[in-house]
């Protein structure tokens, strides 16, 4: 078996001072994972057993603490529009003229709205694509409340008030 890496001076001191901030649970453990390591020489798969991470897991993060430093502890939200077809000021810039008209008139088509935005794009956009990008920018579909079209107005207020609290 090959021997272990040693920690430096330096590396020491950032893991000692990152156990001092308060972060995310999964930080804590990350830290944990590479301070049990520096402090006791334990192997990975006991550190996984005492953490709860897979083995493959506290490998994983001292090769990246080796490789990066004590910058992997800082946790970088996750998740993202990586598949994105327009940006948020790009979808505002087409939405605009179609959500001022509907401040007026109460009424967007969305075949139009759909028709600006594959302008934009370039291509074919699916209906749920404009759909979901209108809600992105707070429009709501508003519809009245459907009635019969035989339902009789003067008799339901007639029963309405017929009707003793």
């Amino acid at each position: 078996m090959r021997p272990g890496k040693q920690f430096s001076e330096a590396e020491k001191e950032s893991i000692r001072e990152a156990l001092k901030r308060n972060g995310s649970v999964e930080e804590f453990k990350r830290l944990q994972a590479v301070y049990l390591r520096m402090a006791f020489g334990l192997r990975a798969a006991e550190i996984g057993k005492a953490l709860g991470l897979h083995t493959a897991s506290v490998w994983r993060i001292h090769a990246e603490f080796f490789k990066y430093g004590a910058e992997i502890f800082i946790n970088a939200p996750h998740g993202g529009r990586h598949h994105a077809n327009l940006s948020i000021a790009e979808e505002e810039a087409v939405l605009a003229p179609f959500l001022r008209k509907a401040e007026n008139s109460g009424i967007i088509t969305v075949s139009a709205v759909q028709k600006a935005y594959e302008r934009k794009l370039g291509r074919k956009a699916a209906l749920s694509t404009v759909y979901r990008a209108l809600e992105r920018h707070d429009w709501r579909k508003l519809v009245p409340r459907p009635s019969h079209p035989k339902a009789d107005q003067e008799a339901q207020a007639a029963f309405k008030k017929t009707l003793a609290p």
